[in-house]
């Protein structure tokens, strides 16, 4: 029994021993090392950037009332279709006391004058026909006559004005209580309620605006760009446009605005583009939808190009390690010259031909 005992932990020991002896000699042999193999292929490169905006009407008009008041009737809501002259809003005109007063004692002062003038030129056309009076004194009377016969009617008009918003004898359809459309489009916004006091623009503020009314079938992308790439730009560059809200569909547009002058937004200096956007008339698009603009900035078409991570820069030189022997991934260090990156790619002018294939990152 303790003879067997024996053999077994001698056979134990044997067995470790030469488990560790075959470690040792794994170990101490060289490992194999791959790498990743890249072909040099005939492709494209591009430069672009990104620049984040939104889609805009370029035509977008604030309707204002011409006169103050009340609102007294709504005919149109956002997403209605308008032309030109439509009728948007009624305003009941509720009149100044004292701009009220002063056109009805101005009107009575007209009538008083007129009644006088009257009978002096009946009196004086009288005397006319009895040869008593010149002429010219007929003249004179007729002459006073018919300018307080238009002062009456200006003093009749204003009063009305003053009280209902439209003079006496305007043409048919011309009122001042009715807010009109001044360019067809769609309404975009309507931020007033029947019953809201509206007053009419001039020098000392904007006015009330009615609706805001807008041509969306005339959009532009508009969107800033930093000062490092606005210099690439110019005016007439395609643009794709990408807008989250319709699935990331993309649609084109055409650089046509570059500001001449950047603000300043965290440190960074900033330059407003704009582009006409092409938008099929299947495609609903509302005004402030986000979107993201690629604009290319450089292209090289069918050039020569290989991965950028392959390439090792040594001050203005560029290497690569081209294989010379696929089965053992052999390779030899070789100079190139190279020209457009896309961040990825980058093309090669000088020192690799296509099919060639170079080594990449190690394998793990």
């Amino acid at each position: 029994m303790k003879k067997a005992k024996k053999w077994i932990l001698l056979a134990i020991l044997v067995v470790v021993v030469a488990g560790v002896f075959a470690y040792l000699w794994k170990q101490s042999r060289p490992k194999e090392v791959k790498y990743e193999t890249k072909e040099v292929v005939v492709s494209t490169i591009q430069k672009t950037t990104i620049v984040t905006g939104k889609i805009e009407p370029r035509d977008e008009v604030e309707i204002k009332p011409q006169i103050s008041g009340i609102i007294a009737e709504l005919y149109k809501q956002a997403g209605d279709k308008v032309r030109v002259g439509d009728a948007i809003a009624k305003i009941k005109v509720i009149p100044d006391m004292a701009q009220l007063s002063s056109a009805e004692s101005r009107v009575r002062l007209a009538k008083y004058n007129l009644e006088n003038a009257r009978k002096i030129f009946e009196r004086d056309s009288a005397l006319l026909q009895q040869e008593v009076i010149a002429y010219e004194t007929y003249e004179k009377s007729l002459l006073q006559y018919i300018s307080n016969l238009e002062e009456l009617q200006a003093a009749e008009d204003q009063l009305s004005i003053t009280r209902d918003g439209v003079a006496q004898k305007a043409e048919a359809g011309f009122t001042n209580t009715i807010v009109k459309a001044t360019i067809a489009g769609t309404v975009l916004n309507v931020p007033v309620k029947v019953g809201n006091s509206v007053i009419l623009s001039n020098t000392f503020n904007d006015g009330t605006t009615i609706a805001t009314v807008a041509d969306m079938q005339d959009l532009l992308f508009v969107g800033n760009i930093d000062e490092t790439e606005v210099g690439k730009l110019r005016e007439g560059m395609r643009m794709d446009l990408v807008i989250g809200a319709l699935n990331d569909q993309r649609f084109t547009a055409t650089l046509e605005y570059i500001a001449p002058k950047g603000t300043e937004e965290n440190g960074a200096m900033m330059f407003e583009i704009k582009g006409a956007a092409t938008i099929p008339d299947s495609v609903v698009i509302r005004a402030g939808y986000s979107a993201n603009a690629e604009i290319v900035l450089a292209e090289s078409v069918d050039v020569l190009t290989i991965p950028e991570a392959t390439v090792v820069m040594e001050g203005e030189k560029s290497y690569v390690q081209v294989i010379t022997d696929t089965t053992t991934q052999a390779a030899e260090r070789r100079e190139i010259r190279t020209g457009l990156s896309d961040g990825l790619n980058i093309e090669v002018i000088e020192g690799l031909s296509a099919g060639d294939i170079i080594r990449g990152n190690q394998l793990n």
